[in-house]
């Protein structure tokens, strides 16, 4: 187990004397700040690496990663992440990006018992009842990757429903939510076409409306 671990720490300090020698000012440039315009909410699949998949460097995306991309609002994790990213970070793009083959779907289609990953699932569960006829006639790896799509537009939707993103649309800041889905099989993403970039693109009845003086 110590050999492991050890040969992680061997890695990182050759990678860090690589990044060095290629670009002398990287790790200074890196430790000053942090100014990202992209939110990425994404699987804890670990074969799903937000920046590398989009071709960016380490301090350009805003992270987080959860079983099967999940936005609940009971999440405090999730939500401060958010909060963090659209009051602090002033980020103009946040991205749910699912990918296909997600374990995590398939355990809420296939059902059983999981243990406790399955309290965490049940939207995903809700949702594939609500698309059970549309999915029916699939075969089931079909159906779980039809599911990842389905899932990540409407984490989308809930993210819009958040007083987090209704109030700065509310001050003007310009915030774009979008869907995006990960192939493991080519590496390509592909964008689900369901962004919200207003308050007036939200469902009336979840839309923050101006206080009305009484009388």
């Amino acid at each position: 187990m110590r050999k492991e671990i050890e040969t992680l720490l061997e890695n990182n300090r050759a990678w860090a004397e690589d990044v060095s020698r290629d670009d002398p000012d990287f790790f200074n440039r890196l430790s000053n700040q942090q100014n990202p315009d992209y939110l990425w909410i994404g699987c804890s699949d670990s074969r799903v690496p937000a920046n590398q998949i989009i071709a960016l460097p380490p301090g350009e995306v805003f992270v987080h990663r959860n079983v099967a991309n999940l936005v609940h609002h009971n999440d405090l994790n999730a939500l401060s992440v958010l909060q963090y990213a659209v009051d602090v970070l002033k980020v103009r793009h946040i991205m749910v990006v699912g990918h296909y083959g997600c374990g995590g779907v398939r355990a809420a289609i296939e059902g059983g018992d999981n243990g406790l990953v399955d309290n965490w699932l049940h939207s995903v569960r809700e949702l594939y009842y609500q698309h059970r006829d549309e999915l029916a006639p699939l075969p089931l790896d079909e159906r779980v990757d039809r599911m990842c799509e389905l899932n990540a537009r409407a984490q989308v939707t809930r993210l819009s429903r958040t007083k987090i993103i209704q109030h700065a649309w509310q001050r003007g800041q310009e915030i774009w939510l979008h869907g995006w889905v990960y192939g493991l099989a080519d590496g390509r993403v592909k964008d689900l076409e369901c962004t919200i970039a207003g308050l007036d693109e939200a469902a009336d009845l979840y839309r923050i409306q101006s206080a009305t003086p009484a009388g």
